[in-house]
């Protein structure tokens, strides 16, 4: 009898444990910024929760997007209304992967999770003309350009194709 009782909790805590774990997808934004922000620090400074703290909000101060929303819910802007820092700090100090970590954080706040990134446009095979005018302005935004005096559509377009050979080479779109 007492056999089946550990082998029943066994199988009980290996399935609430597949229950709490991340699938696959989830957490995309979470992960990719916590994995993006480790390979910024330096070996001294993965070993201190405080120094890691305060390298994640210089670290924020860059961000956009979906990497500023996720910066917002942990703390590491100057506007944000909570912080929990310390659930990514202090596993961090500790070699924790990034996935176990966002499954920590998803304990605490789940809209970290919730966050997703917008689907990248590839300017290469796709007509501009058939593009809504709010997806030709995240281009001009992607890029940090803005474009001046544009009223109609055409005139995006037009000001993406100036700016398209400067800005082809680049990876991130």
């Amino acid at each position: 009898m007492y056999k089946y009782s550990v082998f029943y909790f066994i199988f009980l805590a290996t399935v609430v444990q597949k229950c709490y774990a991340l699938k696959e997808g989830e957490c995309e934004v979470c992960i990719k910024t916590v994995d993006k922000f480790a390979a910024t620090l330096s070996d001294n400074i993965k070993k201190d929760p405080k120094l890691i703290e305060a390298e994640f909000k210089k670290f924020c101060k860059g961000s956009k997007n979906k990497e500023n929303r996720f910066c917002y819910y942990l703390g590491g802007l100057e506007e944000s209304a909570t912080g929990i820092l310390g659930e990514l700090s202090k596993p961090l100090s500790w070699s924790m992967p990034s996935d176990k970590i966002c499954e920590k954080l998803r304990k605490k706040d789940a809209q970290i999770c919730d966050l997703r990134f917008e689907k990248q446009i590839d300017l290469n095979n796709v007509d501009l003309k058939k593009l809504k005018v709010r997806d030709l302005k995240k281009i001009l935004n992607d890029w940090d350009e803005n474009c001046d005096g544009c009223l109609e559509k055409t005139d995006f377009i037009k000001r993406i194709e100036e700016l398209k050979p400067k800005y082809m080479g680049r990876s991130d779109l």
